[in-house]
């Protein structure tokens, strides 16, 4: 589990301040809590910025001190508005650019569009779109957190570093969840079996997989290329070529692959945005007989009305950290719970700019976690 020894705490105030420019690139200021909480641990004070909407909704960045020849962090958490945020982002990045900035490192522990990373019909990669808006804007290293799929690292043409929040959730799992040892882990899918995997191995904790549940929006059936083509447009290719047609897809009943009876079931994702999936989740395992329920995932994006949807179903408690503010979801929902993560982000930030190796921040974590 990741935890950083006394001595490593005190080298987080080790840092060249004079190379360094911390910036928040957000205009709403409930999202800059993150920016704050990194900048106190780093010990130094967040760069002079203006962020704000002109009158018809063009966003503005004016950088109020100089960058030339330093080593700059744009830190940018993701708000319900999340076009204008890429575009403070992106339009801030290249402030910097044109202002001579050594280096420019964005600090997104919330990639936006990550859903979107694979063709889907006759539609596009935006994650890869969005990738090549950030890497021409000037943007030369990415800091994010538990990418919705690894794959889209492979989309930019700069280094990334792909930090982990799981050894947060696993502490706050030890430390605030009584008689944890009588839980399972839970994996609403089989698509999330892995990272399920992951936790009950690190607990040393049983295993449970629901199967069965609705066709979701991220499933094969709704790709294109898997769309087995009709007869007659077989036949309108070449009347003698004989294609074998692909049989369609169909999910059995839900059913539930582990013992959760009598159990604490602890369900584990990366995002929880439309919470119809967990809430279901959370039916059928009350069904089988767990006594309680934890919804544990790094991202809570929580839209619409997910809190009011939580607070009205069998969950006990959502535990999310703070890669995106929900403050307003939490007065609405006492079931969410923030676990802090600004640690290793403002470790990652000072190992950066100090030009030393990443890798104590990945250590004890496998590839697949």
């Amino acid at each position: 589990m990741f935890c950083v020894p006394s001595t490593e705490i005190g080298a987080i105030m080790n840092i060249t301040k004079g190379g360094l420019v911390l910036f928040s690139a957000n205009s709403n200021s409930s999202c800059m809590e993150l920016s704050k909480r990194i900048a106190e641990r780093l010990g130094v004070e967040m760069g002079k910025v203006q962020v704000y909407q002109e009158p018809n909704r063009e966003t503005r960045v004016q950088i109020q001190e100089s960058v030339r020849g330093k080593d700059v962090f744009i830190i940018q958490t993701v708000s319900k508005d999340v076009n204008t945020t890429i575009m403070e982002l992106l339009i801030m990045v290249y402030a910097c650019k044109t202002s001579c900035a050594k280096s420019i490192i964005g600090v997104i522990p919330y990639f936006p569009y990550s859903k979107q990373c694979k063709m889907r019909k006759r539609g596009s990669i935006v994650s890869k779109l969005l990738a090549s808006m950030m890497c021409k804007a000037g943007l030369t290293h990415l800091i994010t957190m538990d990418l919705h799929q690894k794959e889209i690292q492979g989309f930019f043409n700069i280094p990334v570093d792909n930090l982990r929040a799981s050894p947060f959730l696993l502490q706050y799992i030890q430390e605030e969840i009584p008689d944890y040892r009588n839980a399972v882990i839970v994996a609403k899918s089989p698509a999330s079996a892995k990272r399920a995997q992951s936790f009950a191995e690190r607990l040393r904790l049983g295993i449970a997989v629901i199967h069965g549940e609705a066709q979701d929006a991220e499933s094969d059936m709704v790709d294109g290329r898997h769309s087995p083509p009709t007869a007659k447009y077989v036949a309108a290719i070449h009347p003698s070529l004989e294609i074998p047609m692909l049989i369609p897809k169909e999910k059995p009943p839900i059913t539930v692959v582990g013992d959760v009876g009598g159990r604490i079931a602890i369900i584990v994702d990366d995002i929880i945005d439309d919470v119809d999936s967990f809430l279901a989740a959370a039916e059928t395992l009350k069904e089988r007989g767990a006594y309680k329920i934890f919804v544990m995932a790094t991202h809570g994006l929580l839209s619409s009305d997910a809190p009011r949807l939580i607070e009205e179903s069998a969950i006990d408690e959502v535990v999310v950290t703070n890669t995106i503010p929900h403050e307003i979801q939490k007065l609405q929902c006492p079931k969410i719970k923030t676990v802090d993560i600004s640690m290793i982000l403002s470790e990652a930030i000072r190992r950066i700019h100090n030009g030393e190796s990443m890798s104590y921040l990945f250590r004890n974590i496998g590839v697949d976690d």
